[in-house]
């Protein structure tokens, strides 16, 4: 993988593949990186998990508990996952584009709920050196066009780079968010789903702090303030009939 990181930290819009996404030179958690861009850290890796039934899992030792905690929350996220990406596809593809911000919303604050999660534990750092190759991810440019036909008029909006470093102002735009966070998901699925279970969580934990956690909070504070002006911004007038028509029904 290239060293090199984009300006703005994001990856590019065109093209996007998540398996040659370019890695920092400090993890999220500010460890100097390999050559290959595992973190040389001083953190106990997940036991390993190669298969999904009939698991090489050591659970004799003493960090049994914790491992099983461990592997639980991988379950938990793989399902959030996968539950994102199923509410991404249906809005993405049109079918009911009254209800697309309230579902958009709800599926950003589930997967955010599980970002949260990952956050609040202490950094994982699978046993293998470098990262397994998965194969190629699931293409994301249809999901990402589909979004942005939907939210077309609706999809820029103004973000800054750093509510702590920087406030500078600069342009947002809600379906690349959406995707960019797909994309990131599907990543982690597809170790999950091979059975290396620690490898998903460490790809699922970095990702969330260092791209796909950002990305999602803005998408998030956008939604609710789309949801916030289509119930509250109504015409007067409007408002003044249907309390007329309440209060004269027969």
């Amino acid at each position: 993988m290239s060293d090199q990181t984009p300006g703005d930290g994001r990856p590019p819009k065109n093209g996007f593949d998540p398996l040659h996404r370019p890695r920092p030179e400090r993890d999220a958690f500010g460890r100097p990186l390999s050559p290959r861009g595992r973190p040389e850290a001083r953190s106990a890796a997940v036991p390993p998990a190669r298969t999904r039934a009939g698991s090489a899992i050591d659970l004799t030792d003493e960090r049994a508990d914790e491992a099983q905690e461990l592997h639980h929350l991988a379950d938990e996220t793989a399902t959030d996952a996968q539950t994102y990406l199923n509410a991404l596809t249906e809005v993405a593809a049109g079918s009911s584009p009254d209800s697309a911000i309230p579902v958009l919303l709800l599926a950003v604050s589930q997967i955010l709920l599980g970002g949260a999660r990952l956050g609040a534990i202490t950094d994982v750092v699978p046993s293998e050196r470098f990262e397994p190759d998965a194969g190629p991810d699931p293409d994301i440019d249809p999901l990402r066009t589909g979004l942005a036909n939907l939210l077309d008029g609706l999809d820029e909006y103004a973000d800054i780079v750093d509510p702590l470093t920087s406030g500078e102002l600069i342009r947002g735009i809600l379906s690349d968010d959406l995707a960019d966070v797909a994309a990131d998901l599907a990543h982690g699925l597809r170790h999950y789903r091979d059975g290396r279970v620690d490898e998903a969580l460490w790809w699922w934990q970095f990702s969330y702090l260092s791209t796909w956690g950002v990305r999602a909070t803005s998408a998030l504070r956008v939604l609710q303030s789309m949801l916030g002006h289509l119930r509250l911004d109504v015409d007067t007038d409007t408002v003044a009939d249907a309390e007329f028509e309440a209060l004269n029904l027969d």
